[in-house]
């Protein structure tokens, strides 16, 4: 069995993981969707979130752009990150077990302008 999260705001991906305003996710076991959770942002430190989601068991983390930081974090705990997605959550976790959601590489070097990435 595997976990996906997916950084959203309600239902939809969100631009930025560290300020979404909560994670869906979503257990997988022989490639279907067998249970999903909302889980309320817990909020935004620097390496917190990675660790708090390795801790819930996520394999992997789909968001819209994501900071250096986290992806360095989540590589290092073998969680993969798939950024550049956009659209509806459980769409995207469909579209990862499918093979067809890649990752963008959408990487945020500015904080400051969290509202710019993957634009």
């Amino acid at each position: 069995m595997i976990k996906i999260a997916v950084a959203s705001e309600d239902e939809m991906i969100t631009k930025h993981f560290g300020h979404c305003d909560n994670f869906n996710i979503f257990e997988v076991d022989n490639n279907l969707i067998v249970k999903s959770e909302y889980i309320p942002n817990p909020g935004h430190k620097p390496g917190f979130l990675p660790n708090f989601l390795n801790d819930l068991g996520v394999n992997v983390i789909i968001s819209g752009a994501m900071g250096g930081g986290a992806i360095d974090i989540f590589n290092e705990k073998g969680i993969e990150v798939i950024i550049g997605a956009r659209g509806n959550a459980k769409a995207a976790a469909e579209a990862y077990l499918k093979g067809s959601l890649k990752s963008t590489g959408t990487i945020c070097h500015k904080h400051q302008n969290h509202d710019e990435c993957s634009q």
